[in-house]
């Protein structure tokens, strides 16, 4: 086959109209996933929220340790006095004093009872020594380890008890008898009957409520001389003897027989 010589390139031509575009295709298949991206970086700190309500109380935690002990506080203030302290032994016996003077000579007595007629018609001699006196408003809470002054006389007609001292002094040496009754009140006590400065007999009342009662005797030998007296023993116990016009307390002593 012959061939010919190439011709010469005709011009080219215009563009065509652009025609409308075609309705969108079918979806086609998912695409393979991406790599995953990196972490992006940190955004800034937002703004505080508002205050939330208040919780519920928790449960109790468990104890804590103890505590270091503090330093020492100063010294404090003296306190006041205490109570007065028990009694001290009983002190020598002092140097007698001198010899008062003779008194003036008192009034005349009553005239005695006669005694009974003795068996040779004689007259016996009779001994008579009694007494018995008790507390007043104004002698009550007498002071201690000291005769107790009963000022109240209910019988002294031989003069042997002397309500001023609250001492009994016997004039016939003899058997004698003594009794005491106590009305306590308030406060406890303890009371001894004293013979020329020895204590032979004690009674103590420990107070409990409302009026509390004690009494004691005992029969004494005397000599001439002697006396005898009753006292509140100090110490430990108060001294909670009472009288009123309703309630008393009262010291007797009497002669059984003389020697």
């Amino acid at each position: 086959m012959l061939s010919g010589t190439p011709g010469i390139a005709g011009v080219k031509g215009r563009r065509g109209e652009t025609a409308e575009r075609g309705a969108p295709g079918k979806l086609g298949p998912q695409g393979v996933p991406g790599p995953v991206g990196n972490t992006g970086q940190k955004g800034e700190r937002g703004l505080p929220g508002p205050q939330g309500p208040k919780g519920e109380v928790g449960p109790r935690g468990p104890q804590g340790l103890q505590g270091v002990v503090g330093p020492q506080g100063e010294i404090g203030y003296p306190g006041p006095i205490g109570p007065t302290g028990i009694e001290g032994p009983k002190g020598e016996i002092g140097v007698p004093g001198h010899k008062g003077n003779i008194g003036h000579q008192g009034e005349k007595g009553d005239q005695g009872e006669a005694g009974e007629k003795g068996a040779t018609g004689d007259m016996p001699t009779v001994y008579r020594s009694a007494f018995s006196a008790g507390l007043t408003e104004l002698s009550k809470l007498p002071p201690a380890n000291a005769p107790i002054k009963f000022d109240k006389i209910i019988y002294n007609r031989q003069g042997h008890y002397e309500p001023s001292t609250g001492v009994f002094t016997c004039v016939f040496a003899g058997a004698y008898y003594f009794t005491y009754h106590i009305t306590v009140y308030t406060r406890s006590v303890k009371v001894a009957l004293v013979k020329s400065g020895t204590r032979v007999l004690h009674t103590a009342n420990r107070y409990q409520s409302s009026e509390d009662q004690a009494s004691g005797g005992a029969v004494l030998q005397l000599r001439e001389g002697d006396t005898v007296w009753l006292q509140v023993i100090g110490g430990e116990f108060s001294n909670g003897l009472f009288a009123d016009e309703d309630d008393d307390t009262t010291f007797t002593g009497f002669l059984l027989f003389a020697d």
